[in-house]
């Protein structure tokens, strides 16, 4: 007999928001797990800030129901807002605070003992590579260490959903990564966190499930379809062409490379190109460089045009706003 799925960490029903006659979100559902990451991906002017700032209980629905753990902002308001931790796209702060006196404000504001606290933030700094800054004014840091520091103000009391709207905005290479990392730590923990970005490539290595949103409505992700689009770079194309005419693979060049769109001239012996090729997954990779190495195609390089959110997403009808 198959187990019950576990009780949603988050749970939104059919949330609706207007501002006068703008209508921000109309009709927008979603579970979050423990334990998962999801990402809210969207256009802009989506929907995806109100609807994260509904989620977090900074916004209050129209219509519709949110809970968290069970719990609805309409009813156990405070007790459930101390179960979420919000990261909003930019800081704001009072600059002249120290880190650590931003982070235990913070912590008051949750009725965290002030002792607890202070632990808390001390810890915190240390995870988001803050430490040196400790009891410095808030103001002295740039725009990704401020970045860092919200995330440890959301972190602050330990919430068991976790709600980050571009959380990556402002942070150089190596933050990005600890970012991937500390996130997916929360989750191995048990904490179930939505992380919206733009940067779907950098989603893709993070999340384990994705919510679409579109002109203020929430979508199940279509099926991608089953003929995704490849990029193969071989060192000389003929081979390429006479192979893939022989097997009835259709090429088509790679627009961004001058050399297979034939905007450039073919310079040596090896001429290097990248062409787009449609194939039915991994297995279909596999035995596309297995069939065409054995017939004495040069291939350096075979991957995906795009990671599967950006597939999804392109599949969908967005509009650009």
């Amino acid at each position: 007999m198959a187990l019950p799925p576990p009780p949603a960490a988050l749970q939104a029903t059919s949330l609706r928001r207007a501002f006068g006659p703008v209508v921000a979100v109309t009709d927008a559902s979603l579970h979050l797990a423990p334990g998962s990451i999801t990402a809210l991906v969207g256009p802009n002017g989506s929907g995806k800030t109100t609807l994260l700032l509904m989620l977090a209980g900074l916004l209050s629905p129209d219509s519709g129901d949110i809970r968290i753990h069970g719990m609805s902002y309409a009813e156990h308001g405070p007790d459930a807002r101390r179960l979420v931790g919000w990261m909003p796209d930019a800081f704001g702060t009072w600059d002249s605070l120290t880190c650590v006196e931003v982070l235990t404000t913070f912590g008051a504001a949750y009725r965290l003992p002030a002792d607890v606290a202070r632990d808390r933030a001390r810890g915190l700094l240390r995870t988001v590579h803050l430490e040196e800054f400790a009891d410095a004014p808030a103001h002295v840091l740039s725009r990704g260490q401020k970045q860092r520091l919200g995330l440890a103000r959301a972190l602050i009391h330990a919430p068991g959903v976790l709600l980050l709207d571009e959380p990556a905005s402002g942070l150089d290479p190596r933050s990005r990564v600890d970012l991937r990392h500390l996130v997916r730590s929360l989750a191995d923990a048990g904490v179930a966190v939505l992380v919206s970005s733009h940067v779907l490539s950098e989603l893709e290595e993070m999340v384990d499930d994705a919510v679409f949103i579109n002109r203020g409505q929430t979508h199940l992700a279509p099926a991608v379809s089953p003929s995704w689009q490849w990029r193969i770079t071989v060192l000389d194309p003929g081979p390429l062409h006479a192979w893939a005419a022989t097997v009835g693979l259709p090429l088509a060049p790679d627009p961004d490379d001058p050399v297979a769109a034939g905007t450039a001239p073919f310079a040596g012996d090896l001429r290097p190109a990248t062409f787009l090729v449609h194939l039915g997954g991994e297995a279909a990779a596999a035995a596309l460089v297995r069939d065409a190495v054995t017939a004495g195609v040069a291939i350096s390089r075979l991957s995906p045009a795009a990671g599967r959110l950006e597939q999804t997403y392109l599949a969908m009808e967005t509009e650009r706003r």
